[in-house]
């Protein structure tokens, strides 16, 4: 059984999708052993509601290294999922290749710092992207930088709005974050 860790910051939208993903197979051989969250959040009950321990570690300068001493040793994978906090380097080189984030947007195009949620959405409306989607990537100590694993795009139009391609990017990364933590267990 393959564990995995999940890093939330808000309502958790993403870990109940993997949690739901787990219980009907679509991924194979995994738990969801823990789940860390950098602030109150919604994600916090939905481990709560699952039997799953969580932690709240607030957010500050010591952040990585306490995340580093809750996390368990037999860890297979840790997963970002809505997770604003920004990883110390040291944490990402111990864990390579073991840690993978979701971007709502078509990686390497807006990503990097201050690009999550409706930024990077009105970054696409705002540079007349002809499409968006989202990328599952694995993390490295440059924000949004690590090698794509999965990646799905869809097609912006001119009746889309901020809203309208949020809505879209959920939809792909529902699809899409399962499939890519499953080809990153069965890869190791």
């Amino acid at each position: 059984m393959k564990n995995i860790v999940i890093l939330v910051s808000g309502s958790g939208t993403n870990l109940q999708r993997i949690i739901d993903t787990i219980a009907n197979g679509e991924i194979q051989n995994a738990q969801v052993s823990l789940v860390v969250a950098d602030r109150e959040c919604y994600g916090l009950e939905r481990a709560k509601n699952h039997h799953i321990e969580s932690i709240l570690i607030p957010r500050g300068k010591n952040f990585s290294s306490e995340l580093a001493n809750v996390i368990p040793k037999d860890t297979d994978l840790i997963v970002l999922a809505g997770f604003l906090s920004i990883l110390k380097p040291e944490f990402c080189e111990t864990w390579n290749g073991k840690i993978i984030n979701i971007h709502p947007a078509l990686l390497p195009k807006f990503g990097g710092k201050g690009m999550w949620g409706m930024n990077v959405h009105n970054a696409v409306i705002e540079a007349k992207e002809k499409e968006s989607g989202a990328t599952v990537h694995f993390v490295t100590s440059g924000i949004d930088e690590g090698e794509a694993i999965l990646q799905k795009s869809f097609e912006v139009t001119a009746d889309d709005t901020p809203e309208t391609i949020a809505g879209k990017v959920h939809h792909i990364e529902y699809e899409i974050f399962p499939k890519a933590i499953s080809k990153v267990l069965e890869n190791q």
